[in-house]
Order: C-alpha cells, then structure tokens, then sequence
C-alpha cells in the first residue's frame, strides 16, 4: 500500500462527495473554507488526515498535513508541509496543474499545515497501471520532468493518482527540493525521451522568473537549485537516465 493512501475513510463515504466545483472555486475554498476534520488516513508515514471544507454554500475535501505531526528528517528540515505547496506552486507556474491545488492553512485544526484538495478517481490504479495505457503517457512523461525540476526524492507508484476526470495527479511531494542531487522515481520509463519543445519554452520561463511564492516556502538555496534544474534540463532537451552511482528508485516501489 503507499504511504500516502487515499482511499476515503467510511466517514468521508457516509458524508457523500460535494458537488464538483470550478477549478477556481477550489482555491478559495481551500484557503477560506469552514475546516472539519473527518479521519486520519492510514498508511501514513506522518500524520495525515481527511477534512471536509465548506464556504458560502461550496465545499471540497482536501487531504491535511500538519506540521507537528511530521517526524523528524535527518536529510530534511521540518515544514514539509511547505515543500508540499512549493510543488503545487512550480506545477502552477508550468501551467501543467499536476499537483492537485495545495495551500499553507495557519488556523487548520491541528496548527498550520498544508490542505490539498482530494483527488477522487480509482485507488486501485498507480503509475504501474497507468502506465498501460498510452493515453496517459504525455502526461507521465510530463510529471517526470517536473519531478526532475523539485528534485523529487519519493515518487513511488502510489503517488500517481488516476483521477475520475480522466487525469494523472501527482502527490505527497513533500521530499522534494533538495539542494543536493537525490531523484528517486519508479517514472524511468521515458528516459532518453526528447522533450516537447513546448515544455522546455514553460521550463525557461520558469527559469527566468521563478514564482514569488518559493521565496516564503523554500530556503534561497533551493529555489535557486529549481531554476538550475529547469534551465539545464530545458538546454539538455531529453530525459536523463539514472544515474548509477546512487539509488534511482524509492522504496517501497507502490
């Protein structure tokens, strides 16, 4: 089972899905909607929870990480909360809204913590079944460029999610944005692939105007490493292979 699992608790099924809102609509929810929290999700390596958010009449669920329920790192310092929003920030800027939208909530039930708006699809599938189907490899091949620009150190299968809109969402990104080379991925399928032209234009203008908002959520350092990786993976144009002085895949691999 992944770490990070999603599959709804018997309380968010007794409460029924809200009615799916506009993708704007989500935004505001997130950062100003009524939070209740429904249950912890199992299989969690740090506290994880369920919540349901209800504003003017809307509501969503979102997946709730709080920062004093995170254990301790010893290659990363606390707030990975923050690396969490920091992703969903570099997706935004990409303009490929792989990371479902995902915000910093200061007054969240439990202390300050991300809220990341719950993907609703089959939790049965991962990258592993995605990956069957070619329809879904452009969006594949996308999330693993993206994972090479935040330097994602878990991208196991079970962070792939088959959403019931028919798209491929990322998930749990906190391990990412080190300074240090550590991609660890289960997405080596493509590698040696070009990259579309169009993306290395997004990696470039990522690169050369990188999003305000990491200067709040990263140390200067490791937005600085974002746009040495989107500037050099833009010049280089294909996906890289793994690299056999260090451990490419995390584990365990779902």
């Amino acid at each position: 089972m992944p770490e990070d699992e999603r599959s709804p608790s018997s309380a968010a099924v007794a409460i029924g899905r809200f009615v799916d809102l506009d993708p704007g609509r989500y935004v505001e929810v997130l950062a100003c909607g009524d939070v209740e929290l429904i249950g912890r999700m199992q299989w969690s390596s740090n506290a994880t929870f369920l919540v349901a958010l209800t504003l003017a009449g809307d509501g969503c669920h979102a997946i709730y990480k709080p920062h004093r329920g995170e254990r301790p790192l010893w290659d990363f310092t606390g707030g990975l909360y923050k690396r969490e929003v920091a992703a969903w920030v570099v997706s935004e800027a990409l303009g490929w809204h792989l990371v479902p939208e995902t915000l910093v909530r200061p007054d969240a039930p439990l202390g300050e913590g991300s809220l990341q708006r719950f993907v609703w699809g089959d939790q049965e599938e991962h990258y592993f079944t995605i990956l069957d189907d070619p329809a879904h490899h452009d969006r594949l091949r996308q999330l693993a460029v993206f994972d090479i620009v935040v330097n994602n150190t878990d991208r196991k299968a079970g962070h792939c999610l088959l959403g019931d809109d028919g798209l491929v969402w990322a998930i749990d990104n906190g391990l990412c944005f080190h300074v240090e080379p550590k991609l660890r991925t289960v997405i080596w399928d493509f590698a040696g692939d070009r990259i579309d032209d169009a993306w290395r234009d997004d990696l470039r203008r990522l690169a050369d105007d990188p999003p305000e908002p990491l200067q709040r959520l990263l140390h200067p350092r490791e937005v600085a490493m974002v746009v040495r990786r989107a500037s050099a993976l833009a010049e280089r144009g294909e996906l890289p292979n793994p690299d056999p002085s260090r451990r490419p895949y995390p584990w365990p691999l779902v």
